[in-house]
């Protein structure tokens, strides 16, 4: 069964959204494979501070997602890969909701909002990064048409994660 996609918006990140991010986050359901625990205040301080100057010097970003409501519902976006391990110098689609926005098809809208937004600022290619055990994530990546291009065992957690490519 194909559903409509709910309408969403995105935004660049503002300093308000690091306080709602750090809130919606707050979950050990929504951490499961961020961590496990929720974040400081400032973890998400810095992240929206470090997506703002992704916009504005690369023309994309982790937007802040917007509901039909212009409620805050997490972020999906686009970043360079942050870490030294993995697929360094790619751009990596991400995503994360609250939990009681799961389900909706936000996620699956956002991205594909982002990937034409990544393509029309000349990225052609993305990555997606994916702890193998998350199957609502994997799930997202196969609704985007991505395919999974190598596995990975992550240094801190040790655990095996996937990177799924997809040419723009």
């Amino acid at each position: 069964m194909n559903r409509a996609l709910p309408a969403v918006r995105l935004r660049v990140p503002t300093d308000e959204d690091a306080v709602v991010w750090h809130r919606i986050f707050d979950d050990p359901d929504v951490m499961e494979f961020h961590g496990g625990a929720a974040a400081e205040l400032s973890v998400y301080e810095e992240l929206t501070a470090r997506q703002r100057k992704h916009d504005a010097e690369l023309g994309f970003c982790l937007w802040t997602v917007l509901d039909e409501e212009d409620r805050v519902v997490g972020f999906t976006g686009a970043q360079p890969w942050p870490r030294e391990w993995g697929p360094r110098g790619e751009i990596e689609i991400g995503w994360r909701l609250g939990r009681e926005h799961w389900g909706k098809g936000y996620v699956t809208a956002a991205a594909r909002e982002t990937l034409e937004r990544v393509g029309a600022a000349g990225v052609r290619s993305v990555v997606a990064m994916v702890d193998a055990r998350n199957t609502r994530s994997i799930a997202v990546t196969r609704r985007l048409g991505m395919r999974l291009a190598e596995t990975y065992t992550t240094p801190v957690s040790r655990r095996e994660g996937h990177c799924y490519r997809l040419d723009l």
